[in-house]
């Protein structure tokens, strides 16, 4: 897993780097947004850690960056936590917003949660192949591409297959806890998704009263 930590704070960047590296992580630690733009248009990662005040700009603009290059999953890390502040980052997209000063253990743990749900890149199966970073689907040589929604809600439903997965939880990692769609928004997704996957819809499992649950075999 190649992941980019966008930290200026030195001490606390090499800290978050070793402890990464400890987790099997293949670490990347910039602190500026120069640096951390440079990496992104040459390299693929499976997560983006940043900060959101940086000597060069803001963490939420470098943020809008990242989502015109990559699905790529980002939490940000940082000290600006007002209600705004988390409204603004989820409605960036970001899976997870951990405020300082926090606990290394929780940090990880989040970390780990996220990639599980999140961090696949690719997805094949016969003659379907879907790419989560560049937002596509292939069936028999023909593609469509995806939102950003769609992707992240197959996303999840593929990692964690072959659980059910109910719509709160994708309400809660899709949309974030500080924004309010209704599970309506979720079943309007799935519907979108099946259309896109043609033939292969009947991998995405209605379970009646609870949610979804994507099924490979």
């Amino acid at each position: 897993m190649n992941v980019l930590l966008l930290e200026d704070d030195k001490s606390l960047g090499a800290t978050l780097k070793s402890r990464l590296e400890k987790e099997g992580l293949t670490a990347h630690w910039v602190s500026t947004i120069q640096d951390a733009k440079q990496l992104v248009d040459e390299q693929t990662f499976q997560l983006i850690i940043l900060d959101v005040g940086l000597p060069d700009g803001s963490g939420f603009a470098f943020s809008k960056y990242v989502r015109q290059k990559t699905n790529c999953p980002f939490i940000f890390v940082t000290a600006q936590t007002s209600a705004e502040d988390r409204l603004q980052g989820y409605e960036l997209g970001a899976v997870e917003f951990i405020p300082k000063p926090f606990h290394l253990k929780e940090f990880l743990i989040r970390v780990k949660n996220t990639i599980q749900l999140h961090g696949s890149d690719e997805f094949v199966m016969d003659d379907l192949k879907v790419n989560f970073n560049t937002l596509t689907v292939e069936i028999n040589g023909q593609s469509s591409e995806f939102n950003l929604k769609e992707a992240a809600v197959l996303k999840m439903l593929i990692n964690l297959s072959p659980k059910v997965v109910s719509r709160d939880q994708l309400l809660d990692h899709v949309w974030g806890e500080d924004q309010f769609p209704s599970q309506r928004t979720v079943d309007n997704v799935i519907v979108s998704l099946r259309q896109k996957l043609g033939s292969y819809s009947v991998l995405i499992h209605s379970v009646r009263g609870v949610g979804y649950v994507f099924k490979k075999n």
